[in-house]
């Protein structure tokens, strides 16, 4: 008899793994080890950004700074009752894990090394497969390239994507991005949010 998976369990060891990981830092691709995701086997959805930000590199928790409280307005527009619902029900991650570091020419940060983003690949798979998420909230160009190759946001927001699990593609909530100043983008948006709010439903009647 083959015997049964603790997926919580198999989870935390990895998330132990990620939190010691140093090598970014080693191979001098970034200042500092600074991993940062957040969640637990309980959650039934997935969301990935690009990398944490200068905020999150102090607090350690993802989406903690402005683009965060933006975050978690959408999100209550999706239907979540409350900031802590969604950083329960959804695991929340990054294609690379650590802060890139600071752009020198301007404001901004760096965007991640491709070779980081490589190192990181490991983590995210990982979770991928414990988890099995209902579906990938995918924000922000780098994440939803991941999943579904380059494309414009103005032909991936709004819609869901099938796959094992669907992807649903978000801009990044940055306040430096202009994307939303346009009325359309603002009804992809609002079309994307919905269509959140439908799974989540659909993952609340599940778990009665």
């Amino acid at each position: 008899m083959t015997p049964t998976r603790n997926i919580a369990a198999e989870l935390r060891r990895l998330q132990d793994q990620n939190r010691r990981c140093t090598i970014c830092a080693d191979e001098q691709l970034i200042p500092e080890a600074n991993p940062t995701f957040e969640g637990s086997a309980r959650a039934s959805l997935m969301l990935i950004g690009q990398a944490p930000g200068p905020v999150e590199r102090e607090s350690r928790r993802p989406f903690s700074g402005r683009a965060g409280g933006e975050l978690s307005r959408w999100m209550l527009r999706a239907g979540f009752e409350s900031e802590e619902e969604f950083r329960t029900t959804v695991y929340i991650a990054s294609m690379a894990r650590c802060f890139p570091g600071r752009n020198p020419r301007g404001a901004g940060d760096l965007r991640p090394p491709a070779r980081s983003v490589a190192n990181c690949s490991r983590w995210l798979e990982a979770e991928l497969e414990l988890l099995q998420p209902a579906a990938i909230i995918a924000v922000g160009q780098m994440a939803i390239s991941r999943f579904l190759g380059a494309g414009p946001l103005e032909e991936r927001v709004g819609h869901s994507f099938p796959g094992h699990p669907p992807v649903i593609p978000l801009p990044h909530p940055s306040g430096q991005s202009r994307w939303l100043n346009e009325p359309a983008n603002r009804e992809r948006l609002a079309a994307a949010l919905e269509i959140i709010s439908a799974v989540r439903e659909e993952c609340r009647k599940k778990s009665y």
